[in-house]
């Protein structure tokens, strides 16, 4: 038999699974400079909604651009199976916490395991159709080789959008389920062999001890805690899908190894940039600058490495052209920037020399792609050669 205590928690867990119903089991969301609020699909038991009202109508209109099928709820099969296997595992688990036998707990398990493999191999089939399989006769936006899956789980640039998938509450209470319950059928597994008693037949009497399911139940929950805080890390960059990721700023493709760069905000999105003028040009047109983590540029010695812009050494080159034609070039040392001012010519800047160059060339706004013409003018630097050697932001 089961001790008392894997037997409540066993039912908490069944009764935990009834909220499922009523809260979100993933949610998938988009984010583009066009689309500053964002926009989302919430995945719920058996069917799929918008996040905001119109979203779900917004990312079928886009998906036609580019050849994706509609998304239709009604058309998934599995919207109407999962209520019905849910509700089988909440009744599965019932019984288990009130008959208290150990086979029914490997077995509620052994079956819940294989029901969420199952459930996950088949949504990632599921974005993979739907990313892959397209109407490209009938697409308006036809770039080859491209694929849409957004990610199963964590985040994807997608041409100029950033895909976010995640689990929902519902979605989490799976998982503290999953976690809690192979806990538990570890450490009733563990006492039955110490107890000399055979798994599937048990002992009639009730033990008392329940340090074995307190111990398990800790242990996933202290798993449980530790996935979910890896998702809230402090927010850094990401490598560069160089040749299929688009300018946050003027929708150009990244493919520059020695020019990009990336903003991150403090909720961990992160815009890629072709270029440092690019990036320069978006952060100043930001209309709250306090949601921008850190600024990342590459150095240009050895690409594609990122660091911190306040901490780079530019170069404003006239011969070291960059993407967008200002000649704007970062290095992590100084010995490299000052390498290149000898072997291309022009002068060193600081971040806050950079900003101030690209705001004095693009008062406006962002010119279009290649501007030599429009951007070079005058190679004069914006701030003091003697007094900014890099540093300074």
């Amino acid at each position: 038999m089961m001790t008392k205590g894997s037997r409540i928690l066993v039912l908490v867990a069944a009764l935990a699974m009834g909220l499922v119903y009523v809260l979100p089991v993933w949610r998938i969301t988009l984010e583009a400079p066009q689309y500053p609020e964002g926009m989302g699909m919430v995945i719920r038991i058996n069917t799929i909604v918008g996040a905001k009202r119109h979203d779900l109508d917004n990312i079928n209109n886009l998906n036609h651009y580019i050849g994706m099928r509609r998304i239709v709820p009604e058309s998934i099969p599995e919207m109407k199976i999962m209520p019905v296997v849910v509700g089988a595992f909440i009744l599965l688990g019932l019984l288990t916490a009130a008959v208290g036998r150990r086979w029914l707990l490997y077995g509620f398990m052994a079956l819940f395991l294989a029901f969420s493999i199952t459930g996950m191999v088949d949504f990632w089939k599921w974005e993979y159709d739907y990313g892959h399989n397209l109407d490209q006769e009938h697409a308006i936006i036809k770039i080859p080789g491209m694929s849409y899956q957004p990610p199963l789980i964590g985040a994807r640039q997608i041409l100029n959008f950033k895909a976010h998938s995640w689990p929902g509450w519902g979605g989490w209470i799976l998982i503290g389920v999953g976690a809690l319950g192979t806990g538990l059928a570890f450490a009733e597994f563990r006492r039955g062999r110490r107890n000399g008693l055979d798994a599937g037949a048990g002992s009639t009497s009730e033990p008392t001890s329940t340090t074995e399911a307190g111990n398990a139940a800790l242990a996933a929950l202290l798993l449980l805690g530790a996935t979910t805080l890896s998702g809230c890390a402090d927010p850094g960059p990401r490598p560069i899908a160089f040749g299929s990721e688009a300018c946050a700023a003027c929708l150009m493709g990244v493919v520059d190894e020695g020019h990009a760069a990336e903003l991150v905000t403090r909720k961990g999105r992160v815009y890629a940039f072709d270029s440092i003028e690019c990036l320069a040009s978006y952060l100043g047109s930001l209309e709250d600058p306090g949601e921008v983590h850190s600024l990342w540029v590459t150095d240009f010695s050895n690409p594609p490495d990122l660091i911190r812009a306040e901490e780079a050494y530019f170069l404003l080159s006239p011969t070291l052209t960059s993407p967008m034609g200002m000649g704007l070039t970062a290095f992590s040392r100084v010995e490299d920037r000052d390498g290149a001012v000898n072997a291309f010519g022009g002068g060193p800047l600081s971040w806050a020399g950079v900003r101030a160059t690209v705001a004095a060339r693009w008062p406006d706004g962002h010119p279009a792609h290649g501007g030599h013409s429009q951007t070079m003018g005058s190679m004069e630097p914006m701030d003091s050669v003697g007094t900014h050697r890099g540093h300074g932001g």
